[in-house]
């Protein structure tokens, strides 16, 4: 450790933003760095955040101190993956906020390890939250027929009227409305949302007389 030195990390997101509320009594030798950024940015692709990093794998830093952990990372899965990085190089991190220090003596903190447990588990409820919302955006964009699929950016032809109002479902739709049903009801009958159906008279121009009345 002689030739090893403490860090503390800062991070704001402006310059007006005053660091000095993560700063605290350090030993002469401590080395501050400081990120001015969005924290939308991983912790090592950051200006300090790198030279930190290139500290760390030349061995040069023992211990790592924050304000709070989500200094650390963009969301908590980044987060715990730059705790576990940091406790496999041996590093100490203190988090002032949280009252943290994951080792203690060179050995793993029981009180880190249960942080991690927990991190852990935000984490996934942030991806399956995450995946929800994308289902439900896809689901939306399906509906209203402008879904591309997968992840290709590339541009597809658009789909024609004909095209669309020769979908079952649209069919479907259109029976239901020649049968004299209102927007609503029709929704509710076929299990479309109400955008949908107002999508399918719109494809039909003036050929059919609907109402939006409610029935």
């Amino acid at each position: 450790m002689d030739n090893t030195k403490q860090v503390v990390y800062i991070r704001v997101s402006t310059p007006e933003q005053n660091p000095a509320r993560q700063k605290y009594e350090l030993p002469n030798d401590a080395i501050v760095l400081v990120d001015i950024c969005s924290g939308s940015i991983p912790l090592f692709e950051r200006p300090e955040g790198s030279k930190l990093r290139a500290m760390i794998e030349r061995e040069e830093v023992y211990q790592i101190s924050v304000h709070q952990l989500d200094r650390l990372g963009r969301d908590t899965l980044d987060v715990l993956t730059t705790i576990k990085f940091l406790m496999s190089k041996g590093i100490n991190l203190v988090s002032i906020q949280e009252g943290i220090s994951t080792m203690v003596n060179g050995k793993e903190n029981p009180l880190a390890k249960m942080l991690i447990g927990v991190l852990a588990t935000f984490s996934e409820m942030e991806q399956n939250r995450r995946k929800e919302r994308q289902a439900e955006g896809i689901a939306k964009a399906k509906e209203r027929g402008v879904y591309l699929g997968g992840s290709s950016k590339a541009k597809r032809t658009p789909e024609t009227t004909a095209q669309f109002l020769a979908k079952p479902k649209t069919k479907k739709v259109v029976r239901v409305l020649k049968e004299g049903n209102s927007l609503r009801r029709t929704a509710l009958i076929c299990g479309v949302s109400l955008v949908f159906v107002q999508k399918v008279r719109n494809a039909l121009g003036n050929a059919l007389k609907v109402t939006d009345q409610q029935s």
